[in-house]
């Protein structure tokens, strides 16, 4: 996504003010068109030519999803800290640093109780922002403490992935949330209460090989890139070319790893479709009245 720069601010020497244009302007990556920001908020952040779904943050999601733009964050005090004392181009404690500066929250991750269509509903949305979505030991905790809550109010949950997998600076306590989240959701799954999985771009490294990939329901955005290692890894190790689409949500649903891609548009209906044919409505049956012999 390519922004315009700011042709000036300032006032010239004839006393005319001069137009700002940073930011009003996008580059839709996918058809070239030229967008007016605002129409492009307007249309939920999706091209209006060619459909291309832009990314978006979590905050943005959980407005779009949940009634009114209205929810109740929980679990949000938890950061992350730096056990392994991790530097690679710069150390790890500054990253969370200007992480936690840029996109205002403690880590990838906000937990929301809301609800969808007047249906109390718990979401945990990923935040691409904070060090790319990545899953450390706090995004991992967080999502348990959702699924935890879910279960304790009977409330369906809704995860929303966008994550570049597994936080490498935690080494083997961020490997170890693949499998701490997936029997917390094992446990969601015995009490047969609703969990749906929405997969946005990107969804990829740890994050799909567990907790994305393990919905009740399993919905991706369009164009969304979904797998576990990236495109240009696999063609490096197997040596050759990859099929048009490749790890796209559209080749995901043909070969029968997702069960739908939806629009965004459609992603607040759809599911409280989905979430009505998967929750007992059924009334209570009746006390039998005794009849006198």
């Amino acid at each position: 996504m390519a922004w315009f720069k700011r042709q000036s601010g300032e006032v010239d020497a004839s006393g005319e003010k001069k137009i700002r244009t940073e930011g009003l302007w996008v580059k839709c990556e996918s058809c070239r068109q030229i967008i007016w920001k605002k129409d492009l908020e307007d249309n939920l952040n999706v091209c209006p030519k060619c459909g291309k779904h832009f990314r978006i943050d979590a905050r943005t999601r959980l407005a779009q999803l949940l009634d009114d733009a209205e929810y109740e964050t929980f679990s949000d005090n938890l950061k992350s800290t730096d056990p392994l004392k991790f530097v690679d181009l710069k150390p790890y404690s500054d990253r969370l640093d200007k992480a936690q500066e840029e996109t205002e929250l403690n880590d990838a991750v906000i937990n929301a109780r809301g609800k969808l269509n007047g249906r109390d509903v718990i979401v945990s949305a990923m935040e691409y922002n904070f060090i790319g979505g990545s899953m450390g030991a706090v995004v991992g905790e967080m999502i348990t403490r959702a699924i935890e809550e879910s279960l304790k109010t009977q409330r369906p949950l809704i995860i929303i992935s966008a994550s570049g997998g597994a936080r490498m600076m935690e080494g083997a306590l961020s490997l170890m949330q693949l499998a701490k989240i997936s029997a917390a959701l094992a446990r969601l799954d015995e009490a047969r209460i609703p969990y749906i999985s929405v997969l946005t771009d990107p969804t990829t490294g740890g994050v799909t090989a567990s907790f994305a990939m393990l919905g009740d329901l399993n919905i991706g955005e369009p164009g969304a890139l979904i797998g576990f290692a990236g495109p240009r890894v696999i063609e490096q190790t197997i040596r050759q070319k990859l099929p048009p689409g490749f790890q796209r949500s559209e080749f995901l649903l043909e070969h029968g790893m997702l069960d739908a891609v939806v629009p965004r548009k459609d992603m607040k209906a759809y599911i409280a479709r989905a979430l009505e044919f998967m929750t007992d409505v059924s009334p209570q049956p009746s006390a039998v009245s005794s009849v006198p012999s």
